[in-house]
């Protein structure tokens, strides 16, 4: 199983190890358009604050992000799963996992980045700001830049595995599974059962969850419809919808009335 994760806004501090290097990440064949987006967003935060502020979209109160940018290549790093923190982090809580558990969400977990196209948990990153909506002085949106080397390098990151994907839509934006992928893929909503709408906190934390329960459990379905059994086992009340034409993902909404 391969589980596609959206990143978190905000991060833990880098820490105080070796530096990036950006030829020691997973799924090296995005290594040349990570050097160029690095590049760029150094760059950018090197020059004109105000510039670089609103091109990052970041309010007063985070101007300090722009200046922890610009040392991105000296910066320590650690790995991504200590790095990316939030509600759907929380949930998952990567470090409490047993020692099997982290073995699993090491070889199944890809998050995906603006900056680091998609990137292992056990991946050195230091911590940075720059989200997938970005658009960059010398690139554009980040979103459309992505799209051609992830499509070189994700269907086989995918292999014959059940593509689990968590995103949220504009990091699903930089790749869509296509063909037999698609057909693997199952897309999650979590919605509120008693108004059948989205909400952002019981989205992220039920997804966080989901993806703990599965890792904890040592459970790797084989397909969407296998998915749907497992998660049913698990206790989580789930409807879905077989797509209509092959080579299309599968619609998972999975139900919850509160988080505990």
């Amino acid at each position: 199983m391969l589980v596609l994760l959206p990143p978190s806004e905000g991060k833990a501090a880098s820490g105080r190890g070796a530096p990036l290097k950006t030829d020691a990440l997973s799924l090296p064949g995005l290594t040349p358009a990570r050097e160029t987006v690095l590049g760029e967003l150094v760059d950018l935060c090197a020059g004109d604050e105000e510039k670089a502020r609103e091109a990052l979209g970041l309010s007063e109160g985070l101007r300090g992000e722009v200046a922890k940018n610009v040392e991105l290549r000296t910066a320590g790093a650690r790995p991504a799963g200590e790095i990316y923190t939030g509600v759907l982090y929380d949930a998952l809580d990567l470090a409490s996992l047993d020692a099997a558990a982290k073995r699993r969400a090491a070889r199944s977990l890809l998050v995906f980045s603006g900056l680091w196209g998609a990137v292992r948990v056990t991946d050195r990153i230091p911590s940075y700001r720059c989200s997938m909506g970005v658009k960059l002085p010398g690139l554009g949106a980040l979103g459309a830049y992505w799209r051609a080397p992830m499509a070189e390098v994700l269907p086989e990151a995918a292999g014959e595995r059940l593509v689990l994907d968590l995103r949220s839509s504009a990091y699903a934006a930089a790749w869509k599974p296509k063909g037999e992928v698609a057909g693997r893929t199952a897309t999650v909503r979590v919605l509120h059962a008693p108004t059948r709408k989205v909400v952002s906190h019981f989205n992220k934390a039920t997804k966080g969850r989901i993806v703990r329960s599965l890792l904890t459990a040592g459970i790797a379905p084989g397909g969407p419809a296998e998915l749907v059994e497992a998660l049913r086992d698990l206790g989580y009340e789930v409807e879905a919808e077989a797509p209509a034409k092959a080579g299309r993902p599968w619609s998972l909404d999975v139900l919850v009335d509160e988080i505990h």
